[in-house]
């Protein structure tokens, strides 16, 4: 049977017309309604609508590919076909939703039956395609062969390599290579042996390395770490090369990775991490490595910076660059959220290892660290993977310096104390957790953490374009401002530079003529469009922080922000409680309650205005903030609903940020607004409301096109602002999760 990558192509003869009633998309809603249907009668949904849903499914997301490329469709057409198409999509969601299996059948690796394919053709046909006949499968793709997607090189690396084509000899490795002195173990089958020890051990077994004292040398001025993480810096310093680091989300391990591979000098240095944390890596290098430059890989890589030490990739992309990036002569390697690589059959795990035995072949001893929250107690099969990136084991079994660490203890499998002493061998190699129980001392009893986020789809690019409209809307008022005062007063000499009163009196005239339920692009529905854009990557973070950690409290403001949270939960087979406003006194206490008292409920969906004061749930210690409150005050009762008399537990508040769009400038300016708040309790008479919030992110939005409209050099508040998001020192450990794969989103879409 094939799989979904094996599917022969569509051939597109006859283009399908793009009316209401004509094309395929009446086709795929005619099957989603009786899936729907068929999901609704309740019980386990049947083989014939099961193999309806996956066909129905995955050509919802090719023909949303389709519509969105084809340059023969007029907008108005692309439009119309898009919005059909999301809402087949969230009818899938919700349907999924009432029986989670289906979410198997749309794998990476899920089979189409000999069914689903006559029915899929089948299709294709009645949408006005010409379908092929299908083709014999062919056989599946091993690791060492070549990529199905096109492979590219940028243009800056092949500069790089001609500048610099020899790679220097490094001998570090020749006590690592060495054979292994199998003497005890020989003839062991030692694999299976290595996983039983770790599920075999007890709770109180160590789970981390030795780590030495810290060493407070090589941190930037105004940077502070926190000892357990100046530990594995340390440990670097001293010459331990392969780290699996484990720690609990919210200890910094982003932090420790990049301080490592400067006190290693593993540069260049290679970091696969997943679509939604690219932004947060390359700030984070900034701040905790600023001497060396970062690139990030986006697409093809056209933007590429082929002479930067530091090179940031995605997996969702990382075929198209594997080619070169196995000859880039990297000293370190760093894979975030490690748990990724666990499928070694998947095309993201089969290209990592292959980077990584490419790196160590050239290298011998380079910096390789696995980053993942996910306890080492937990499927340790999983976990074969990653000892096979960090070099410590292969297919037949433990790698020289971990055979020798094994064979130094004498024992057999077949000795009671082996078990005990391989895991310990294990461990030696580098493994590191710590929980946040554990290093309590180091950590504030409550932080914000910030998160940026990339929004680089469709929801991205209108955001943007809205804010630019947005802009451009104040650039016009302050002009005729500027006109009408010059007719007035027409002795007063012309205008230099930019007048801040006359740019804050037209943002308070536009605020006060806008409400939050008011039509068009305002600063009200820019942040409602950021929340929506956000709420999928935010939940997804939630999601994995609760598989890693346990219960998480979600906030956010708008009630579709929820709807979509709730999906990503349902479909990730996560349950949990929702905090909405319509809700009886009864049902809001149960849910409460079920949060609370039942372990399986791992995640409560609150409404900030409804959760915002008189909830206790301090039985969690994350708090995901998916949409940003409009004050300070607003942000602390949701955070207080947790850190609360009785919290055992460090607090960490993600806050979730849009890079690049407005959302930036409101964060920095809750922040400083918080300040001020605080000094205002010590004696001033200042406060500080919503709206001046609202006003002072219109200001900063008007000098900033402005300032782009006269081409001055960008300085201050504002350009900061409008370069990016600039991190707060308290949001040094934000890291994140994957982006699940939406029904209708296509692949590329996510890159």
């Amino acid at each position: 049977m094939a799989t979904r990558a094996q599917r022969p192509a569509v051939r597109t003869a006859r283009r399908p017309r793009h009316s209401d009633e004509a094309g395929l998309i009446p086709v795929l809603a005619r099957a989603v309604r009786e899936v729907e249907a068929a999901a609704r009668r309740g019980g386990r949904v049947s083989p014939a609508a099961r193999a309806k849903f996956q066909v129905a499914a995955l050509l919802v997301r090719e023909e949303r590919a389709r519509v969105k490329s084809d340059p023969e469709i007029t907008p108005a057409e692309q439009a119309n076909a898009l919005r059909r198409l999301d809402g087949l999509a969230t009818i899938l969601a919700k349907t999924s939703a009432r029986d989670t299996s289906l979410l198997t059948l749309l794998a990476d690796d899920a089979v189409l039956s000999s069914a689903a394919r006559d029915l899929r053709r089948k299709m294709l046909i009645a949408g006005g395609y010409d379908a092929p006949d299908e083709a014999p499968a062919p056989p599946p793709p091993s690791a060492d062969s070549a990529p199905a997607e096109r492979q590219v090189v940028p243009q800056s690396v092949t500069q790089r390599h001609l500048a610099n084509p020899f790679l220097a000899p490094d001998f570090s490795a020749a006590q690592e290579l060495r054979r292994p002195r199998a003497r005890v173990l020989a003839g062991w089958e030692l694999i299976s042996p290595l996983l039983r020890a770790f599920e075999q051990s007890t709770g109180s077994a160590p789970a981390c390395m030795p780590l030495p004292e810290p060493s407070r040398r090589g941190v930037p001025a105004g940077l502070t770490l926190m000892k357990h993480q100046a530990e594995v810096v340390a440990a670097a310093e001293q010459g331990h090369r392969t780290f699996l680091l484990a720690d609990e989300p919210g200890l910094g391990k982003t932090a420790q990775a990049l301080l490592a591979a400067r006190a290693a000098t593993a540069y260049p240095l290679l970091v696969v991490v997943p679509n939604v944390v690219k932004t947060n890596w390359a700030r984070e290098a900034q701040t905790w490595t600023p001497e060396r430059r970062v690139t990030v890989v986006h697409g093809d890589g056209d933007t590429v910076d082929g002479f930067a030490d530091i090179v940031v990739v995605n997996y969702e992309v990382l075929e198209r660059h594997v080619g070169w990036l196995g000859k880039h002569d990297f000293r370190g390697m760093v894979v975030d959220e490690a748990h990724f690589i666990k499928n070694e059959k998947s095309k993201r795990s089969r290209h990592v290892l292959q980077l990584s035995d490419k790196i160590r072949s050239r290298m011998g001893r380079p910096l390789l660290m696995a980053l993942t929250g996910t306890p080492l107690i937990n499927d340790i099969e999983d976990f074969t993977a990653i000892w096979k990136f960090l070099g410590w084991i292969d297919d037949k079994g433990p790698r020289a310096a971990l055979m020798n660490r094994l064979e130094d203890a004498g024992l057999t499998p077949a000795d009671r104390g082996f078990y005990a002493a391989a895991r310990q061998a294990v461990i030696d190699m580098g493994i590191v957790r710590r929980r946040k129980v554990d290093v309590a001392a180091d950590i504030p009893a409550r932080r914000i953490a910030d998160l940026p986020v990339e929004l680089d789809d469709d929801a991205g690019r209108t955001i943007r374009e809205a804010e630019e409209e947005l802009a451009a809307h104040l650039v016009r008022r302050y002009h005729r401002a500027v006109e009408v005062r010059m007719q007035q007063r027409p002795g007063d000499p012309p205008l230099e530079g930019i007048d801040l009163d006359l740019v804050r009196r037209v943002a308070t005239a536009v605020r006060e003529e806008t409400s939050e339920t008011a039509a068009g692009d305002n600063v009200f529905s820019l942040l409602r469009r950021i929340g929506q854009a956000k709420a999928r990557l935010s939940a997804d973070f939630a999601a994995q922080l609760a598989h890693n950690v346990g219960k998480v409290v979600y906030f956010a403001k708008h009630l579709d922000v929820m709807d979509v949270a709730e999906e990503v939960f349902a479909r990730q087979g996560l349950r949990f409680a929702t905090i909405r406003g319509n809700q009886t006194r009864t049902v809001r206490q149960a849910n409460i309650d079920a949060f609370v008292e039942d372990p399986e409920v791992a995640v409560i969906v609150c409404s900030l205005s409804a959760a915002g004061v008189g909830v206790n749930l301090q039985v969690a210690s994350n708090v995901v903030l998916a949409e940003l409150s409009w004050t300070d005050a607003e942000q602390t009762q949701a955070i207080d609903r947790v850190h609360r008399i009785g919290q055992d537990m460090p607090v960490t508040a993600w806050r979730i940020i849009a890079a690049q769009t407005l959302d930036t400038k409101i964060a920095e300016l809750i922040d400083s607004k918080a300040g001020l708040a605080a000094r205002a309790l010590d004696g001033s008479d200042e406060e500080f409301s919503s709206v001046d919030v609202q006003v002072e992110a219109l200001v900063r939005l008007l000098t900033d096109a402005l300032r782009a409209e006269s081409g001055e050099a960008e300085s201050g508040e504002a350009s900061e602002s409008s370069a990016g998001y600039a991190a707060a020192p308290r949001a040094r450990t934000a890291r994140s999760a994957p982006t699940a794969i939406a029904f209708a989103s296509a692949p590329e879409a996510r890159d």
